[in-house]
């Protein structure tokens, strides 16, 4: 069970520390490479990994999860604002810190109120799609910074492709930098999770540069502690409204895979039941840290899935472990303008590396044998969120509305067998009767009543999963219709879904006959 609120109720141990400075060797360097990617100054990003992880801390209810950057929400903030301003410029920093107070508010409003579960309105299938081809369209976006070729358009796709055809004008330096950076990176993971690989990079990148005068560095950074700021322009609220509520639910949906996997994993080890983790909850943190990521001037942020499961590995056992981290990272603030030589090839190695392992076709794939609609939905969200880059929260919103238009049709495909017993006509409706299904269902059975003269109707409803009032009234409709023609009307085994409105709209203890024995059959 965990402590209530708040979370660091409970005392910390050393293994809460030792994940802390793990996790703030990454952090530092992630949050350099992700603000470069959202088209924020670098220096934001390392404000939003302290402030992030510092709200959080206090009120999740996953003792592994850490706040700050991430590789999918810049994306996100990069697709939302650049049609807006200039990435980097004044106007750029001002609205991602509207952005980061929407999305924050969002969250909070929607744990406060106990709707938690809204993260789960998102589909498997929208976010096998989304996840795997956003890793793709990210590692594709540092390909300018990996080859020196500067591409004239903001779509990515159209960028990669004239990247790609310029290649005779590829540099070899940011090539080879960025190749190893990816090698490093994957090496030390390998060799051991507490490995920094990400800081060995950077460390080797900035030898380089001593060396030899890397060409394109990352410049001189503000070395100063995150500063507070209200410069926001409100007036421009309404642009981001949509683009605030897709990256609120969807950096959630994130933080959620994230604390659920890790307490499925927990009672596997453990041989017990499954921890508590409360959805409610992590909105609530995850709100409160991208309220602290846009009053200090950053941008939305979320939980790092690699960062959490290092901090796992580490050893954290607490939420003591993300204050851990926040702090170590504040303390690292004055000796942040050391990257300042850092080459940006580097930083584009770092990107690609953290993203590779999320372009995996499997989870798409598998659909293939599981449900073609699902699979084209699935399809659909990656295509177009490859060919809408970096504005893919259109493709996110292309999924969930193909994701409820098949819900709907499915839900509204509502069968009723019959057979006949001398002359009683017995129907069993199997779906959900609802105001989508209810015109379909009582068309099909004035037909069957309009066939000849019945003596009897018996209404089994068994299989009938839940009905509204709409579907009520159809029932009552063709009840009635029934009766006026004379025939006695029984309804069998209403199911508890649907009890309490049919009792209600139908009135059906009236129509309950005595148990006749005859039983439908099986099929």
């Amino acid at each position: 069970m965990h402590a209530p609120w708040p979370s660091l109720a409970i005392r910390p141990t050393v293994g809460d520390l030792v994940a802390g400075v793990s996790v703030a060797l990454v952090l530092i360097p992630q949050s350099v490479a992700y603000a470069v990617l959202a088209g924020m100054p670098p220096e934001r990003g390392v404000a939003v990994g302290i402030v992030a992880a510092l709200a959080a801390a206090p009120l999740v209810s996953s003792p592994f999860l850490q706040s700050g950057p991430t590789a999918v929400s810049s994306l996100l903030v990069l697709g939302t604002l650049s049609g807006l301003a200039a990435p980097g410029s004044g106007d750029f920093v001002a609205l991602a810190g509207l952005l980061a107070l929407m999305v924050g508010g969002i969250r909070l409003a929607i744990g406060l109120s106990k709707a938690g579960e809204l993260a789960f309105l998102l589909s498997a299938p929208v976010l096998a799609g989304f996840t795997s081809a956003a890793a793709v369209v990210i590692a594709a976006s540092q390909l300018p910074v990996l080859t020196g070729v500067a591409p004239s358009a903001d779509n990515v796709a159209v960028a990669t492709a004239q990247v790609i055809g310029q290649i005779g004008d590829w540099r070899a330096e940011p090539l080879l930098l960025g190749a190893a950076t990816i090698t490093v990176v994957r090496v030390c993971r390998r060799l051991h999770p507490l490995v920094p690989g990400v800081l060995v990079a950077m460390v080797g990148g900035l030898a380089y540069s001593a060396a030899n005068g890397a060409t394109a560095v990352l410049g001189d950074l503000p070395s100063g502690a995150p500063m507070w700021s209200v410069a926001f322009p409100g007036a421009r609220a309404d642009e981001l409204l949509l683009p605030a509520v897709i990256i609120a639910v969807i950096g959630f949906s994130e933080a959620a895979a994230i604390a659920r996997t890790f307490a499925i994993k927990d009672a596997e080890e453990s041989d017990g039941a499954l921890p508590a983790w409360d959805p409610d909850r992590e909105f609530v943190s995850q709100g409160a840290s991208n309220l602290a990521a846009g009053l200090f001037g950053g941008f939305p942020c979320g939980a790092s899935f690699s960062r959490s499961a290092l901090n796992r590995q580490a050893g954290a056992t607490t939420a003591w472990s993300g204050l851990a981290t926040g702090l170590i990272v504040l303390a690292a603030v004055p000796f942040v303008d050391l990257l300042a030589d850092l080459p940006v090839a580097v930083l584009g190695g770092v990107i690609v590396a953290a993203v590779l392992g999320l372009a995996d076709p499997k989870p798409v794939l598998a659909l293939r044998g599981e449900s073609r609609q699902q699979l084209i939905i699935a399809v659909t969200t990656a295509a177009l969120t490859m060919a809408l880059a970096p504005k893919v929260h259109w493709a996110i919103l292309t999924g969930v509305v193909l994701s409820i238009g098949a819900h709907l049709r499915r839900e509204r495909l509502i069968l009723t067998e019959r057979w006949e017993e001398g002359d009683t006509l017995h129907i069993r409706p199997t779906g959900v009767l609802w105001f989508g299904s209810a015109p379909r269902f009582e068309a099909q059975v004035a037909a069957m009543l309009d066939e000849r003269e019945w003596e009897g109707l018996a209404v089994h409803l068994q299989r009938l999963g839940r009905t509204d009032v709409s579907g009520a009234y159809a029932l009552r409709r063709l009840v009635q219709r029934a009766e006026d023609r004379g025939m006695a009307v029984t309804m069998h085994e209403v199911t508890i879904g649907s009890q309490r409105i049919v009792e209600r709209v139908v009135g059906f203890h009236d129509r309950n006959g005595p148990d006749t024995g005859v039983s439908p059959p099986s099929g």
